[in-house]
């Protein structure tokens, strides 16, 4: 191939011309490959951001982008299932969800990534378990995946190597907020990560990458259709991300939240969105075709103890301390305290999310730029929610910080995100809208 016939491919999308299939793997296989050069990818990215994309089209970039690279062969493992958040403050869910799954006799053979800005990564958060390791070879992953019904690693930089190669380009471009770019980019990585049944939770709000309902919905769907496409049993549940998820942010606290539900005493929004999710799961794999039915039986992992014993299981499995998930207060918490309280009577209107990320940012539980170090023992309680009536002085948050680090910003950032009312809010639902 020479790259005399790129420019006909720019001009096409240019003129909002479809690709082939053929086409796609032409141009991004020869990027990928390093015959296609970066200010020719950069041209056409910003086509697609002007243009959009067809349906089948974003399914055949996707499966191009799928195939770039290295691709998880589950096939000797039955039931596979995979979850992906597009990201929020507080959300832990993984943390629950995949002993949840691992519980009800799914497989979880699953890759996840780190937090990035005010977005939380699993992996970060297990990294709370002194020991645990998020490096295994391919033959111990599938292994541990049969044995215990859960494997969970880092993400591997030879998965979709097209998807962040793309990435970096559009991060340069202006071109990051594009719909079957993004969807593309989330779904390469899933569908090369192997799971046969696929359940997607899209934030959407203050705290989320997507701030609308509509937005949400609209990424839902063209994800949805990618992987049935591909065919994958794939479905999409959309959340609020107005408010944090649970009571906690940041990576210990959320780890100890986590087990709390676990154990059956969690947040009710956290218990209801894992709960809700593993009935999705259920349903979608035809491991159930009754919602009730599948709910009862997520639902009773949290009371029996049967998905807290797969984490712990899991956790062992990986070299971490695996008597911390039944000991949760010995994992490493800050010692610093402080707490931000109502400044007058009234109703909680709103307790805006991304300024709780960002408080925990400043507090050093996050990460700027990749390879940042992370204190995985501050954090913010959200003490009061969102429809509670408050008087001057109660507890809105409680600060979590090591010797007063980023404590005066992280105030400044969590007062600024208060909102106050005299008269009783309406409250937004946790479940926005399903997708299947």
């Amino acid at each position: 191939m020479t790259n005399q016939s790129i420019p006909d491919l720019i001009a096409k999308k240019r003129a909002g011309g479809e690709h082939t299939r053929a086409e796609l793997e032409q141009l991004i296989g020869g990027y990928t490959r390093g015959e296609v050069p970066d200010y020719q990818v950069s041209a056409w990215l910003m086509a697609v951001f002007l243009n959009g994309m067809a349906p089948q089209e974003t399914a055949d970039l996707t499966l191009v982008m799928a195939e770039s690279g290295e691709q998880l062969d589950l096939s000797s493992l039955h039931n596979t299932v995979d979850k992906h958040s597009t990201g929020g403050v507080g959300d832990k869910t993984s943390l629950i969800l995949t002993p949840m799954l691992a519980a009800l006799g799914l497989t979880v053979a699953k890759m996840s990534g780190r937090g990035l800005a005010h977005t939380g990564g699993t992996i970060d958060k297990l990294e709370s378990f002194p020991g645990w390791n998020p490096e295994l070879p391919e033959d111990r992953f599938i292994a541990q995946a049969r044995e215990i019904g859960l494997s969970l690693v880092g993400q591997s930089k030879d998965l979709a190597p097209a998807d962040g190669m793309l990435y970096a380009l559009r991060d340069v471009t202006a071109t990051v907020e594009s719909l079957p770019l993004i969807a593309s980019s989330i779904m390469s990585k899933k569908l090369a990560s192997g799971a046969q049944t696929i359940v997607l939770d899209v934030k959407s709000g203050a705290g989320a990458f997507m701030k609308t309902l509509d937005d949400s919905r609209n990424l839902a769907r063209a994800m949805v259709d990618i992987g049935n496409r591909a065919g994958r049993n794939v479905r999409a549940v959309l959340t609020d991300m107005d408010t944090p998820l649970g009571h906690m942010a940041g990576n210990s606290l959320e780890v100890q939240e986590a087990i709390a539900t676990l154990n059956g005493t969690g947040p009710a929004d956290l218990q209801e969105l894992c709960v809700t999710l593993a009935a999705e799961v259920l349903l979608a794999a035809g491991q159930e075709t009754d919602p009730a039915r599948a709910r009862e039986r997520a639902e009773a992992t949290l009371h029996d103890g049967s998905a807290l014993a797969k984490l712990e299981a899991f956790v062992t499995a990986q070299g971490g301390d695996g008597s911390l998930v039944r000991h949760p207060a010995g994992l490493d918490v800050a010692p610093g305290r402080a707490e931000i309280t109502a400044s007058a009577g009234g109703y909680i209107a709103g307790l805006d999310a991304l300024s709780v990320g960002r408080a925990v940012l400043a507090l050093g539980g996050g990460r700027e730029r990749k390879g940042d170090p992370v204190d995985v023992g501050v954090g913010v309680e959200t003490v009061r929610k969102p429809g509670e009536r408050v008087v001057e002085g109660d507890v809105i948050y409680r600060l979590y910080h090591r010797d007063g680090r980023g404590l005066e910003r992280a105030q400044e950032l969590l007062q600024g995100g208060i909102e106050l009312s005299n008269t009783p809010p309406d409250v937004k639902p946790l479940i926005l809208d399903r997708v299947q």
